[in-house]
């Protein structure tokens, strides 16, 4: 059985699944919600920002009258660890079509002293009132078929970056992204693949956030190694997803000053650009 088919077989579904249950917050009062940041979702022992995103995300639309996020910008300001941590909202605007509030991402040091991991200011609005006219140049990028298409599991070695996220993705990249693999990076700047969760779980948008910087990063195609930790980082939500594995393009057209910006898209197997992000992420140049 194929690694797509046992997903399917063993399919998860949306609000119960590992990703729901370890990015849902519970509310302590209006504002204020607990979480414990689970070590399933690190990259080099710091939380994914994606995932991080998808947790703020849940605060917010539970304090604001809308569900969906609309456009969502994040601020990272010091790595997240596994653990405990504090998610408190406020409400900025409410509006009869979209709603606008902030979050942030608290955890304690060693001292016990409150840190701030990531701030995110947010608008919120229904995707299923929006209207279905599209009009676009966009297209989606060309991808082989899906089994000629290697992930994690085909590598004889650990990729360069491998961490306990992995094991909850399903991921298979483009070969012609893939030469940093081998040792032969395009110098291109470019990751593309297919991308879902391990458990077989449909996307859906706060999914979609996560989505946008689980890839590897461009930085490896660019020749570069190691930690590529996202500075800022804004995702739009289109519509919502169809079911079946999302395919995910990743560019970086510059670097420079040991900065790169990383343009996601994310398509759906109903052919709809449902995600789109643009992040400015640090490059370790040594």
């Amino acid at each position: 059985m194929s690694d797509a088919a046992s997903a399917q077989a063993t399919r998860a579904t949306i609000g119960d699944s590992e990703f729901d249950r370890d990015s849902t917050v519970t509310r302590r009062e209006p504002g204020v919600y607990d979480i414990d940041l689970s070590a399933g979702w690190t990259i080099f022992n710091a939380v994914n920002g994606g995932f991080l995103l998808a947790v703020a995300a849940r605060a917010l639309s539970d304090a604001l009258p809308h569900d969906d996020p609309f456009s969502i910008t994040a601020h990272y300001l010091t790595a997240s660890t596994p653990g405990p941590a504090v998610v408190r909202t406020e409400v900025v605007r409410t509006g009869r079509t979209l709603s606008t509030g902030q979050a942030s991402i608290y955890q304690q040091d060693a001292d016990g002293n409150e840190v701030e991991r990531i701030r995110v200011i947010a608008s919120y609005g229904d995707l299923d009132a929006l209207p279905d006219d599209v009009r676009t140049s966009a297209v989606p990028p060309a991808f082989p078929p899906l089994e000629q298409c290697f992930g994690p599991d085909d590598s004889p070695e650990p990729l360069p970056g491998a961490s306990a996220i992995t094991d909850r993705l399903f991921m298979k990249l483009d070969p012609a992204t893939l030469g940093w693999a081998l040792g032969a990076p395009s110098g291109k700047g470019e990751v593309r693949g297919y991308f879902g969760l391990a458990d077989g779980r449909d996307a859906d948008p706060f999914s979609l956030l996560l989505t946008v910087d689980a890839l590897p990063p461009t930085a490896f195609d660019l020749g570069l190694t190691g930690w590529v930790p996202t500075v800022e980082l804004t995702a739009h939500i289109r519509c919502r997803p169809a079911p079946g594995p999302l395919r995910v393009s990743i560019t970086t057209r510059n670097l420079a000053g040991g900065f790169l910006e990383e343009d996601a898209e994310v398509w759906d197997t109903a052919g709809r650009l449902v995600a789109q992000s643009r992040q400015l992420a640090r490059a370790r140049l040594a």
